[in-house]
């Protein structure tokens, strides 16, 4: 658990009310790292922080500033660390919404500060929810599209052989249908014991029209498929899930 009534930095925007969303929390040597988004962002810039805890509920103790920090168009949401396999080097991907501008820095060895930042493109299509895996060499980044409140919300997703890119656009993997609406905002699990891979992402249910939507949206999980080429095949959305993959032999840890 992080408070922000902890976090002392939240306040120097001088607004009275903040609000955390589109967290990602990472392990490494045995600390879990916690990166944040906190807004509002408008008329103030949007902020990403970093806190460190002994385990991935917490308790989590804030960096002391923020991490990056909006402005001129680019807006500091849905952080998302990634470890690239080939060089254990771990990077920041950031940005997106209004902007629609993808950002990506190299984390320091503390993983609370960054060392630089990376100049790479803005795939076709982008608006936020970065991810990013590798598999079989093929570096997959997937990303949201769309508003969220509309049935335009979409997953979309650009490969390289590099985590920095130049991407190939692949198209839309994921789309509304007659019964689910405006699906997005993802992360990708692969499971220990059976090496299989499964999406996560909320979306609305039981909606008409094309939105906007009110309420709440529902979490899913569907699990990810591949062609022979090695590319991510479209999902299409259930209402049951996948069945359940047996646990490692020594439980849940």
């Amino acid at each position: 658990m992080l408070d922000f009534a902890d976090v002392n930095w939240i306040r120097d925007d001088g607004r009275a009310d903040h609000g955390p969303w589109a967290p990602c929390v990472i392990e490494h040597g045995g600390r879990w790292y916690f990166y944040f988004s906190a807004g509002p962002q408008h008329p103030t810039p949007s902020r990403i922080g970093v806190a460190v805890g002994p385990g991935p509920a917490g308790p989590f103790v804030d960096s002391g500033r923020p991490l990056l920090t909006g402005g001129e168009g680019f807006e500091a949401i849905d952080p998302m660390v990634f470890r690239d396999p080939a060089t254990g080097t771990f990077y920041l991907y950031a940005g997106g919404s209004a902007g629609s501008k993808l950002r990506v820095f190299e984390l320091a060895p503390d993983l609370v500060s960054l060392r630089k930042e990376e100049g790479v493109e803005t795939p076709p299509r982008f608006t936020e929810g970065s991810f990013i895996h590798e598999r079989g060499g093929i570096y997959h980044f997937t990303y949201s599209h769309g508003s969220y409140q509309r049935s335009s919300y979409s997953l979309h997703y650009a490969t390289s052989a590099s985590p920095l890119g130049p991407w190939t656009y692949r198209g839309a993997i994921l789309v509304s249908d007659a019964r689910h609406k405006g699906p997005g905002h993802h992360s990708i699990v692969r499971h220990p014991v059976s090496g299989k891979e499964y999406l996560v992402y909320h979306r609305w249910n039981a909606r008409e029209g094309d939105g906007p939507y009110q309420g709440r949206r529902s979490v899913a999980i569907e699990e990810l498929h591949y062609g022979d080429d090695g590319l991510l095949r479209p999902v299409t959305m259930t209402d049951e899930g996948p069945p359940a993959d047996p646990l490692p032999p020594s439980g849940p840890r």
